[in-house]
């Protein structure tokens, strides 16, 4: 345990808990940064995100009216890359794992060579101490043989660690996705799936069951079903929690009530990740405290949590 972590936690004093080691290992790399980065890179002012209860299509249409035409710019994505490396080094974040979107070089014009290289570059300009996992992400709104063909150029690199799905959990079956998870891991690729942040817990159950992550990206709602519960705990299947986000879309009322508390009571491993600063404007420490705060754990349940992260 880290002793000045809690002691951090207790004296409320959020610059000493942003010195302790910590995770992220559920963050969308673009999005990572603080919107004040692109801001200054832009030379204009972002609009902020607001979300409207339309679930993930309230985010979708961010990124489209706002966020597309930014990142379009040149010079971007390097810029934006290197506002999440330094948003996880002034957080205190050791062991990163971001995600980077199979699709975006077709967005941007830029091969797949092209992505590692800046990754790599990036990675150790900015924050060279930091434990970096990167991942391929798949949006499971698009058909799965694009999604496949987007695939293909990254494999030669061996460079992604890991894969995840995304998006709209209600666009299509899961099922639709086993060939993925099924190659990923026959070439040793670590399989997380985005489950249960607006769907619900037998959502959670079936990804489990069809494409057998290691990981769950939120799985918030299997906090309704004991029986999923029993299964993660059982399968030490770990939960990449997202607090703040889930805040602000309302799929949770407050850091209270927050049914992270459920999952760790009933042994099911979850940490605390930052999803995408870009549009919460939330990194870890902030949400330690605020659930420390909240009086949702102690500090050294929440020493606990953080530990889960470090050593996943």
């Amino acid at each position: 345990m880290e002793v000045s972590f809690q002691q951090a936690l207790k004296n409320h004093d959020l610059r000493a808990i942003r010195k302790v080691p910590k995770s992220d290992l559920h963050n969308h790399s673009l999005m990572g940064g603080r919107l004040q980065d692109l801001e200054k890179f832009a030379g204009r002012k972002i609009n902020r995100f607001h979300y409207g209860k339309e679930g993930i299509q309230g985010i979708n249409r961010w990124l489209v009216e706002e966020f597309r035409n930014v990142i379009r710019m040149p010079g971007a994505f390097d810029k934006a890359l290197e506002a999440a490396f330094l948003q996880a080094k002034s957080d205190g974040v050791t062991v990163l794992e971001m995600t980077m979107d199979v699709g975006i070089g077709k967005l941007l014009n830029i091969s797949s060579q092209q992505i590692v290289d800046s990754l790599r570059n990036i990675h150790q300009k900015i924050a060279p101490e930091i434990i970096f996992r990167p991942e391929l992400g798949f949006p499971r709104n698009l058909p799965v043989r694009t999604l496949l063909a987007w695939f293909e150029p990254f494999l030669d690199l061996d460079y992604f660690c890991a894969i995840d799905l995304y998006d709209d959990e209600f666009s299509q079956p899961v099922k639709n996705f086993r060939e993925i998870y099924a190659y990923a891991r026959s070439i040793g690729m670590k399989c997380k799936a985005h489950a249960g942040e607006f769907n619900d817990a037998e959502a959670v159950r079936e990804t489990i069951e069809v494409l057998q992550p290691d990981v769950i990206q939120h799985g918030i709602a299997a906090a309704s079903s004991d029986d999923v519960m029993k299964i993660l705990a059982e399968r030490k299947i770990q939960l990449n929690v997202c607090p703040a986000s889930n805040i602000a879309l309302k799929r949770v009322k407050s850091y209270k009530t927050h049914p992270i508390r459920i999952l760790f009571d009933h042994g099911v491993k979850v940490t605390v990740n930052t999803d995408d600063v870009l549009l919460f404007n939330k990194g870890n420490s902030e949400q330690y405290l605020q659930m420390y705060r909240s009086g949702l754990f102690n500090e050294k349940e929440l020493d606990m949590i953080r530990e889960n992260g470090l050593f996943s």
